[in-house]
């Protein structure tokens, strides 16, 4: 693909010269609409969203241009919708945040294990687990594994959480029926003798609003999803729980807000460091998930029996980051461009799950190493 060669011309320090450049700043709304009126997709990777977002997304839907970002800020993602989806529309441009490791792997995993499940599907919960060789333990221990830009994003997230069951009711005013059997989000639970705890991320929401377009716009019964995380023993996800919350309740206030932000290899427990993780550790982080979807074969009477069909799938890669959010993003960019007539008509404020399930896109994606894979039925 031509934007995998240019990520790599990048990373090789070949002379870049003559590529044009453009400057623009979200504080300036004219830079910004000259900037996206020289494109067909523009890919924003300006964070925190909540605070540099919006005038891009205004900028791009009033050029008619399309645009995608990585995000990870439900609060963000679901405000665009509420205020630029109908705008969207009316420019027939199509607005796609969170197409990153957030939350492309789930929400694109979920649409990958619809159409491989052969029946009727209920529920899935993902269980997303890191790996990295021990031989990078010291760099972690040093650097950190996370940057700063989402540490940045977690907490000023954090800090608005109250603020989404305003948002959702405002964006569903009549929420999908609930589906049955319930299964539910637990804050904590335990597979395969390791324990979990309720994945902080974006997938969740994002999930449900490509759920919710499925079932408003073709009647298809929803799919409950649940994401965990893996955090190891039980004194460690513990541990983690306590410091989660702490950051949380922290975050609610400017002065610890801004405390949190200028410390954050303290309260991140070591995980996040102000200079950032080295290029060794971004290259050899492993990731999967691991999608367990429950329903029932075709046929079944799904009224009367419970669900007796499980199928797994499993969705794997590397530098969450730097790297498979990268090949994500530009991924996404490459479909709108190329794939235009398999998308919803007129376009509009949607996730990924929805513009994209009917395009190539898990294949491009597949085929550039963020694997998408049945591994049990």
């Amino acid at each position: 693909m031509t934007y995998i060669k240019v990520c790599k011309l990048l990373l090789s320090g070949e002379d870049l010269s003559a590529v044009k450049l453009i400057v623009a700043d979200v504080g300036d709304e004219k830079s910004l609409r000259e900037m996206c009126a020289q494109t067909n997709v523009l890919i924003n990777c300006c964070g925190p969203f909540r605070l540099y977002g919006e005038p891009v997304v205004k900028a791009a839907v009033e050029s008619k241009t399309n645009y995608v970002d990585i995000t990870g800020e439900p609060q963000f993602i679901e405000l665009m919708q509420i205020r630029y989806d109908e705008k969207a529309r009316e420019a027939g441009v199509f607005v796609v945040s969170a197409c990153g490791f957030d939350s492309i792997p789930a929400d694109m995993g979920v649409t990958f294990l619809k159409q491989n499940f052969k029946g009727t599907l209920n529920s899935i919960d993902s269980y997303l687990s890191f790996y990295l060789p021990s031989e990078f333990d010291a760099e972690a221990a040093e650097h950190g594994v996370i940057g700063t830009g989402t540490w940045e994003s977690f907490v000023y997230g954090a800090a608005v959480l109250n603020e989404m069951p305003r948002l959702r009711k405002a964006l569903f005013p009549e929420p999908a029926p609930q589906m049955k059997p319930v299964v539910k989000q637990k804050s904590m639970t335990k597979k395969d003798n390791e324990w979990y705890l309720e994945f902080p991320g974006a997938d969740a929401s994002v999930v449900y609003r490509s759920q919710q377009f499925d079932y408003q716009n073709e009647q298809q019964r929803p799919v409950q999803f649940n994401a965990y995380l893996k955090t190891g023993s039980l004194w460690q996800t513990i541990s983690l729980a306590m410091r989660a919350l702490t950051v949380v309740l922290m975050s609610r206030s400017e002065c610890t807000r801004k405390y949190l932000l200028n410390n954050p290899k303290y309260w991140s427990g070591g995980y996040v460091t102000k200079e950032g993780p080295t290029a060794n550790e971004t290259n050899n982080v492993h990731f999967t998930f691991e999608m367990v979807g429950k329903g029932w074969p075709e046929g079944a009477d799904v009224e009367k029996t419970p669900p007796n069909k499980t199928v797994v799938a499993k969705i794997t890669g590397k530098n969450p980051a730097y790297g498979s959010t990268v090949v994500a993003v530009l991924m996404c960019a490459h479909t709108i461009l190329k794939e235009r007539q398999n998308m919803p008509a007129p376009g509009g404020v949607m996730s990924s799950g929805s513009a994209f399930k009917n395009t190539t896109l898990i294949q491009k994606l597949t085929d550039n190493d963020l694997k998408y894979e049945i591994v049990s039925k």
